[in-house]
């Protein structure tokens, strides 16, 4: 797979993998560049992403999204975990999760249907046995009763509790991928939900100069569930 792209490709990912300190993911490098080509063929014909240039598409979606591996696993070390990507588009971070973690399962949850076949089709084409695609409205689904409910990009922090909350297990973590780190929305999860931001976290995204964060949202004994 990795012949698909110029030899550069490869060497900034092993470049990126070092920097967030995932020297032992190396070989992961090959189905990264995989799902990186498939992404780039289906958006041709079906617009799964604004961002087309391959090179936008290494940083800002695949790097982007690893930068949360090594956070996670200092969460959950040594622990499989089943986690709900939600409003999941073309997979992102969920595919990306499963292929650095394989012994974890991830349901990637989207709207649309074209998204979720895009996310079997890839999933089925990289050999990813430890990712399910669910098509539907995230708010009308039975719980997933996942330990780790995520989205990068997918809605405010309240809406993302109101419509994803029931769908973490007892015990599991909610947390939200963002920018820089969103007051305004932290201040309105509070007054409109009854949760809060638990902890946030600084992600330093290799090749890309903008701030990202990953905050953990809990509710209060009033909040939404």
């Amino acid at each position: 797979m990795t012949g698909l792209y110029p030899p550069h490709f490869e060497t900034r990912l092993e470049k990126a993998l070092d920097v967030l300190g995932m020297q032992s993911d190396h070989a992961c490098i090959p189905v990264l560049l995989g799902y990186l080509q498939q992404l780039q063929r289906w958006n041709k014909a079906y617009n799964l992403t604004a961002i087309r240039d391959p090179e936008k598409m290494l940083v800002q979606h695949v790097f982007d999204s690893l930068a949360i591996v090594p956070v996670l696993r200092d969460r959950w070390p040594d622990r499989d975990l089943r986690v709900a990507d939600m409003g999941s588009g073309a997979g992102l971070p969920g595919i990306i999760l499963a292929i650095c973690q394989p012994g974890w399962f991830v349901v990637c949850v989207d709207a649309v249907g074209k998204k979720t076949a895009f996310i079997r089709q890839a999933a089925g084409i990289l050999g990813l046995k430890n990712v399910r695609a669910e098509h539907g409205r995230i708010e009308s689904m039975d719980s997933l009763q996942a330990d780790l409910v995520i989205s990068r990009a997918f809605a405010s922090l309240s809406d993302f509790v109101r419509v994803a909350a029931h769908h973490r297990a007892p015990g599991g973590a909610m947390m939200a991928m963002k920018g820089q780190d969103p007051v305004a929305e932290r201040a309105a999860l509070e007054i409109e939900t009854g949760w809060f931001v638990k902890h946030a976290v600084e992600l330093s995204v290799p090749e890309m100069d903008a701030h990202r964060c990953l905050l953990e949202l809990e509710t209060g004994p009033e909040g939404t569930s």
